[in-house]
């Protein structure tokens, strides 16, 4: 079975205007996203941000959880938190991975725009069920991962599709639909 990890990439992305930007971490997003990641067995979630002020930030956050007053508080919270790593940047992820595994991951971005040659969540699926190289799932913040992102990528995800054709959901519900679709044949 290959090994699955998340990456929630803060930089480089675009805003609504289209121009590129590193966005804030958010407290929710570190522990919804270490959440899921624990729910549905990921290795590890890869919290990328070049900004210095937002590691400490995010350590702060792990540190609570991990051995500080939330330790004791909730031990599921600990637990996925143990999963939450930092990276400076995609490139910092991938190494980290490398080293762990002793190969390149996959990297498969996310993206809520249709494009072509999209690889359906059932391909991956079953990719994730053979014997492979780790998959690294990317998904970014803000309006979507910067174009050098997906052009770097092994494989783009297709889309989450909902039923009113309004498609800006947050990175969060991504992350939960995404891994229950790779996670369960439905």
């Amino acid at each position: 079975m290959a090994d699955l990890y998340l990456a929630l990439l803060h930089h480089p992305v675009y805003d609504k205007n289209g121009a590129i930007v590193t966005t804030a971490v958010t407290n929710m997003d570190v522990h919804d996203i270490g959440r899921l990641a624990r729910t549905f067995d990921a290795r590890a979630f890869y919290v990328a941000t070049p900004v210095p002020t937002l590691h400490r930030l995010v350590e702060r956050i792990i540190r609570h959880w991990e051995t500080g007053a939330g330790a004791a508080y909730n031990e599921t919270r600990k637990e996925a938190l143990a999963l939450v790593r930092l990276a400076h940047d995609l490139d910092a992820a991938v190494a980290d991975i490398e080293h762990e595994t002793g190969r390149l991951p996959r990297l498969v971005a996310t993206s809520a725009r249709e494009g072509p040659a999209r690889l359906s969540f059932a391909s991956l699926r079953r990719r994730l069920g053979a014997d492979g190289p780790p998959e690294l799932l990317v998904f970014g913040t803000g309006w979507g991962l910067a174009a050098e992102v997906i052009a770097r990528a092994d494989d783009v995800l297709e889309p989450i599709r909902g039923t009113s054709g309004y498609n800006h959901i947050s990175v969060r519900s991504a992350v939960a639909i995404i891994l229950d679709r790779l996670r369960h044949d439905r």
